[in-house]
């Protein structure tokens, strides 16, 4: 069948003007090259290094910000086309939030787990990120915990929250340091 592509960005969340950021994208055949695209217009053919093609922006501006597709390519005819990627470029105002995790971060197939994302600065709601994920969940916003019932292994990897205010002018925290569940 085709090949499936997925698109993501590292560090996830929302960048502040002159930082850097990573995108991703991901094929399980490791024989074709990818083209990245943003808003429609062809940017970069991406170097491939086994079945994933990375793209580094340092320093970034406001310019950056935007939506983002890859498509993969075999003898110069697109096979596949991934999700789109919405780049945020915003200052980053508030405090850092902390996450942590209950039990630990070492559990096994099948354990409960809670990512409890806490932050000083009153009325925000936040987003749990994983990273190689292009989907964020927006963490309720009265506890800012995540549970994660019977844990398989495809949860375990490199998780980081973020938060804004409720406000209409939405300011964003930085993103709190990444946290690495491991699950066997």
């Amino acid at each position: 069948g085709a090949p499936t592509i997925s698109i993501f960005q590292k560090p996830p969340g929302v960048i502040p003007p002159g930082g850097s950021i990573t995108i991703c994208c991901t094929c399980q055949r490791g024989y074709g090259s990818f083209m990245l695209y943003k808003g429609g217009r062809q940017l970069h053919t991406l170097v491939q290094r086994g079945s994933r093609a990375e793209f580094s922006i340092s320093n970034v501006t406001y310019k950056d910000r935007g939506t983002y597709i890859c498509h993969y390519l075999e003898g110069g005819t697109v096979l596949a086309r991934s999700d789109e990627l919405d780049v945020s470029v915003e200052e980053l105002r508030l405090p850092r939030p902390d996450l942590s995790v209950l039990p630990g971060h070492r559990v096994t197939v099948g354990a409960d787990v809670m990512l409890r994302c806490t932050t000083t600065h009153p009325s925000t709601g936040c987003f749990l990120y994983l990273e190689g994920q292009i989907r964020a969940q927006l963490l309720p916003r009265e506890q800012s915990d995540y549970n994660l019932s019977h844990v398989q292994e495809g949860d375990s990897g490199r998780y980081s929250c973020q938060c804004y205010t409720m406000n209409p002018s939405r300011e964003w925290s930085a993103a709190s340091k990444t946290l690495e569940l491991v699950v066997r």
